[in-house]
């Protein structure tokens, strides 16, 4: 994977291997998903447009979006991959298969397994805090969600950061030279909450970063136990975060 200070289409020749060890290896009968993560510690570059579409992998420099650069690699071999399988790994990212504890790590690589840590804590993490503060406030207002409206998003930002969206939305886009619009595509928005993560670590205090990330991750932990989620939960990180007992 290409450094944040080489950011750029310079590793093709390791993107054309791995392609090239995933197509033959699921050809000859390796398990479509332990391939593919072969295929991910084979990767080289951080961002690519392929067939009209921009993809980045690397969020901020720091954090592996291996979901992306799965989605990716998928195309390669779409006729080998069982549609519901591929559905769960990329929109849920659950594995068809348990892999024994590490295996994950090894095959993807530690550079690229560190950075998945960044992007786990930096966006999932972040994502859910943001996520347990809205709860909150939902709940000291009765729930009046038609009446409250975005004012719930607004108020998590303030409790979160102490600042509003608006004004840590343009800051974010000012720094990355992004134009300010209404609209905000997949991409950013990860970007946006890597920013984010960074900056609660910058302007917080240690005891209130450390709080809320105990605060996030007992969300996680609620979500993981729960048996009718409303929204998809990322199994292989969760599992990781709750492992650890950050």
């Amino acid at each position: 994977m290409a450094q944040a200070t080489d950011n750029t289409l310079t590793h093709t020749a390791a993107d054309r291997e791995a392609i090239l060890h995933l197509s033959e290896a699921v050809s000859t009968g390796k398990n479509w998903y332990v391939a593919l993560l072969e295929a991910i510690g084979l990767w080289g570059s951080a961002e690519e447009i392929h067939d009209g579409r921009y993809y980045r992998y690397l969020i901020g420099g720091e954090a592996f979006d291996w979901l992306t650069l799965a989605e990716r690699l998928c195309q390669e071999i779409d006729c080998f991959v069982p549609e519901n399988e591929k559905l769960d790994l990329l929109f849920a990212a659950t594995p068809p298969i348990d892999l024994p504890p590490g295996d994950f790590r090894q095959l993807i690589g530690e550079t690229k397994y560190r950075a998945y840590l960044n992007y786990l804590y930096g966006v999932v993490v972040e994502e859910a805090l943001l996520s347990v503060v809205e709860e909150e406030v939902l709940k000291e207002n009765g729930h009046l969600t038609l009446v409250l409206g975005q004012r719930i998003e607004q108020e998590a930002y303030r409790r979160v950061y102490d600042a509003e969206m608006a004004a840590l939305l343009a800051l974010f886009r000012g720094q990355n030279g992004y134009a300010n619009g209404d609209s905000m595509s997949m991409m950013e928005k990860k970007e946006f909450t890597y920013w984010l993560f960074k900056y609660r670590v910058e302007h917080s205090e240690k005891a209130k970063v450390a709080s809320d990330t105990r605060k996030a991750l007992a969300w996680l932990q609620r979500q993981w136990n729960s048996s009718t989620r409303k929204r998809p939960v990322q199994t292989t990180g969760i599992k990781l975060l709750l492992g650890r007992k950050a």
